[in-house]
């Protein structure tokens, strides 16, 4: 799968800086911490910084994992389409992860180099390059850094050192922070009327249940290939302390936004929150507003990998669906909802990309074949109201918590309103694409014409796209179907893993 190079997240486009002056609509949000939506103003009006929790790279990322992502890309392209320039960080967790939510099974790294005895360096940037595919194929842009936890082990000690004395004890099995020392513990959570706290594994020693691991130590005769030496014996980080280091690293003490899953909500983000009081000694949290997606469920419960069994990007693809198919069906839904995922659902969100990547290639094509009419002030003036209206109604959704289950029936209504050119129509559309991120400007749907200077006709390409769909759906032979993919890109035909009527590749 192929995705046009990405802009860099914190550089906004010319066009946005000046959305930003055309534009009284304030930007609102929703803050787990307060549980209100609150209007946005950085703490630096130049640079907005924002801290992601990235993957755990012991597997590929389900698709209720890539929610997140996609939820997170829409947050930085609204605050870029409005001018804002953005530091964005998303980590990337390859060691401290346990089994557990808190304290007690293994890391999740070396139990999956165990679990194949393979390298587990190898296996982290194996599972971290797919990531990284993922978020092309479903046109998330690249953010400004993807920071390694190994790679911030030093610090790591250093920032377990400085609180050590006021905030943390030690056990046998190694250091651990007393939730007891800092204000407010689990306001986050709302620990004290929510069910977080029964998630939480106890472990002998521990002065309260919610206390949580620093640094574990490695037992005796522990065979790890990812451990270090820190005062607290050789071991390895909790998986709370590196998102609170390089948050400050590259953000500082303060910065503007922190996201995650709600699941982080209940445990991982409260215990970095008290991390970064203990550090700062201060009631500051971190991040001034603290966002998280609500999950991705089927009929079974939310996704999870935790039963061996879970759904792909991959897996998307390989039974014939677009990636950013996945993407429209996600921005159907408002982040903090719940988000069914079932193929009926993918099958409808595939019909509606398809008919609008259909009518904007109908767009591009009449515009290219159109005669400018000679210019008329008055008929100008019209034109500009008419797309300044579709333009502030697209801010006034997303302005509103992100709403673009309210933005997408305004594309629609665009693309239709015969009123504007469509060269009009294509111009405002860049808008839309821009904060949407569909790809809507430059996708393709068409795959009728002969690429030049392919030795191929049409009808053997053909003859050979239903035969990769049926091995693809019927016989699991993903090599062979693999190998009919190359064979057709060869010919200068680019297979589009995705869709059931009949949109399956495009002339590259």
């Amino acid at each position: 799968m192929t995705s046009p190079a990405q802009p860099s997240a914190q550089r906004p486009e010319k066009r946005a800086i000046e959305r930003a002056d055309e534009t009284a609509m304030p930007l609102t949000l929703y803050n787990s911490l307060t549980r209100q939506l609150e209007r946005f103003a950085p703490i630096d009006p130049a640079n907005v910084g924002i801290y992601s929790c990235g993957p755990t790279v012991y597997n590929y990322a389900h698709i209720g994992n890539l929610r997140a992502y996609v939820f997170t890309d829409t947050l930085s392209r609204v605050l870029s389409w409005k001018g804002y320039s953005l530091t964005h960080i998303i980590n990337i967790t390859d060691v401290g992860h346990l089994t557990s939510d808190a304290d007690l099974g293994d890391d999740k790294m070396e139990a999956a180099a165990r679990a194949t005895g393979q390298d587990i360096w190898a296996i982290a940037r194996h599972y971290t390059e797919a990531f990284k595919r993922n978020l092309a194929d479903l046109h998330i842009r690249t953010p400004t850094r993807f920071p390694l936890a190994t790679d911030h082990i030093a610090e790591m000690i250093a920032f377990a050192e400085a609180i050590e004395a006021r905030h943390c004890y030690r056990l046998a099995d190694g250091l651990y922070f007393d939730t007891a020392t800092v204000p407010d513990y689990g306001r986050l959570a709302r620990s004290q009327d929510d069910a977080g706290e029964s998630r939480i594994d106890p472990v002998e020693g521990k002065r309260h249940p919610q206390d949580f691991a620093i640094w574990r130590t490695s037992n005796a005769g522990e065979n790890r290939q990812m451990e270090w030496d820190s005062p607290w014996g050789r071991g390895a980080p909790g998986w709370h302390l590196e998102c609170s280091v390089m948050s400050k690293q590259y953000l500082g003490d303060r910065f503007d936004i922190h996201t995650g899953g709600i699941d982080h909500r209940e445990i991982h983000h409260p215990n970095e929150i008290a991390q970064n009081q203990a550090h700062c000694g201060c009631a500051d949290t971190g991040a001034t507003l603290w966002m998280h997606n609500n999950f991705l469920v089927e009929r079974s419960g939310k996704m999870s990998k935790s039963g061996g069994q879970f759904t792909t990007l991959q897996t998307l693809v390989y039974r014939g669906f677009h990636p950013l198919a996945y993407r429209l069906m996600c921005l159907q839904a408002q982040y903090r909802s719940e988000l069914e995922f079932s193929w009926d659902n993918l099958v409808a969100a595939t019909t509606r990309l398809k008919r609008l990547a259909l009518t904007v290639q109908a767009l591009r094509d009449r515009a290219a074949a159109s005669t400018a009419a000679p210019a008329d002030a008055r008929v100008d003036a019209r034109v500009d109201a008419r797309l300044q209206d579709y333009r502030s109604r697209l801010d006034t959704a997303i302005s509103d918590d992100l709403a673009t289950p309210r933005a997408l029936p305004i594309l629609d209504e665009l693309l239709a309103d015969k009123r504007l050119s469509p060269a009009d129509r294509l111009s405002a559309l860049a808008d839309f694409d821009a904060v949407l991120g569909l790809d809507l400007v430059t996708i393709s749907p068409r795959g009728s014409a002969r690429p030049a200077g392919s030795g191929d006709d049409r009808r053997a390409r053909r003859q050979r796209s239903p035969c990769r769909t049926s091995r693809r759906a019927g016989g699991k032979d993903f090599p062979r179907s693999d190998a009919i993919r190359d064979s057709l890109i060869a010919d200068g035909v680019e297979v589009m893993d995705g869709d059931p009527i009949e949109w399956d590749w495009r002339l590259a």
